[in-house]
């Protein structure tokens, strides 16, 4: 029947800038190698879609058991995921002329990205099955790296998913990405700029997450109506915020750490002030406050649920960082940055 392919796929970052991509704006992020999402992809006779034993669950040892699983997970595991994407890689195949050899596989996936941190789960688990899509029909040199995370990205609008191209972007190049969401790229390329950086200009950096996130902001945004309406002071606010990851590009080539602490500061203070207290989620709020006590820059990863810390001030803080953290209840763990995982048939496609 051929070979078993498997792809990974790591959770990300949003340092800088994060969330002008969803307003034209601009971004960095890298990819975290502390977590990822793995697809295997095995030819077979039928096409099977195959549920997760843990996040796929539909037999469970009791109704308190089903309730309290729908409580802390929701009603989604990641097959919902696996089906999207197969979907819009296949529409985009057929509006695009690429031919699709008659085969069938098998699909299955596992994940050890905390749910609901705000680290693109779910983007990941979509990203590492489309790298098996592209490979098992061998098209990878069909489809331009650049396009990638709109399939991503069109994939969990699919299914009512509501995020930016950012995430996706991370996911599919690797490494550290400093992104230019202008509305002249966009609306010209149906994409942004991307750029890689060295991921050496990073200087060490945490990771601060709850084991149960249940408080990650219950209150629902006015921000996008806001901005869609032509509010001035979301509108300046979001130019502001994309302005950072200018701003922070400057900053990590010239290692200037100082300034990138500013900057990490500034983008959580102008998130709180656009979007609100009850938006933000008093855990998450804390977490921020929790590292902040000891002197360390802080901001959301995402849209909350986990939080990067910088110390400015060395490994000494850093231990502060950790005795802080522990002491409020949350887990710390210094990050991991993974390489870019673009390869040579990758780079080949992607436009001067």
């Amino acid at each position: 029947m051929g070979v078993a392919i498997e792809r990974r796929a790591y959770a990300r970052i949003g340092l800088l800038g994060n969330p002008s991509d969803v307003y034209f704006g601009r971004t960095i992020s890298f990819s975290l190698g502390n977590f990822w999402a793995t697809v295997r992809l095995e030819p077979s006779e039928h096409l099977v879609i195959r549920p997760h034993p843990t996040h796929d669950l539909v037999s469970f040892t009791s109704i308190h058991h089903l309730v309290n699983r729908l409580q802390s997970e929701g009603y989604y595991g990641g097959v919902r995921l696996l089906m999207a994407i197969c979907k819009v890689f296949y529409k985009y195949c057929t509006d695009n002329k690429i031919e699709l050899k008659e085969r069938n596989f098998t699909l299955s996936y596992d994940t050890n990205i905390p749910r609901q941190t705000g680290l693109s789960g779910s983007s990941a688990i979509v990203c590492a099955t489309l790298n098996c899509l592209l490979d098992f029909y061998q098209i990878r040199h069909l489809v331009k790296v650049e396009i990638r995370p709109e399939l991503i990205l069109g994939a969990e609008k699919e299914l009512g998913i509501v995020a930016g191209l950012q995430d996706r972007v991370a996911q599919v190049y690797g490494g550290l990405v400093y992104m230019d969401f202008s509305k002249e790229y966009m609306d010209k390329l149906g994409h942004g700029m991307y750029t890689l950086m060295d991921i050496g200009l990073l200087p060490p950096l945490y990771l601060i997450y709850a084991e149960n996130p249940s408080d990650s902001g219950k209150v629902h945004s006015t921000v996008r109506q806001r901005w869609l309406e032509g509010d001035e002071f979301i509108i300046s606010s979001m130019e502001e915020v994309a302005k950072l990851a200018l701003e922070g590009r400057k900053a990590l080539l010239e290692k200037n750490y100082t300034e990138l602490a500013d900057l990490m500061n500034r983008n959580f203070e102008l998130r709180r002030k656009m979007f609100g207290d009850g938006v933000l989620g008093s855990l998450n709020i804390q977490m921020v406050e929790v590292a902040r006590s000891v002197g360390a820059a802080s901001k959301f990863t995402g849209s909350g649920g986990a939080v990067v810390a910088f110390c400015p001030d060395g490994p000494d803080q850093a231990k502060l960082l950790e005795e802080a953290c522990k002491k409020a209840g949350f887990i710390v763990q210094q990050v991991i940055i993974v390489p870019p995982v673009l390869n040579d048939e990758d780079l080949k496609t992607v436009s001067g």
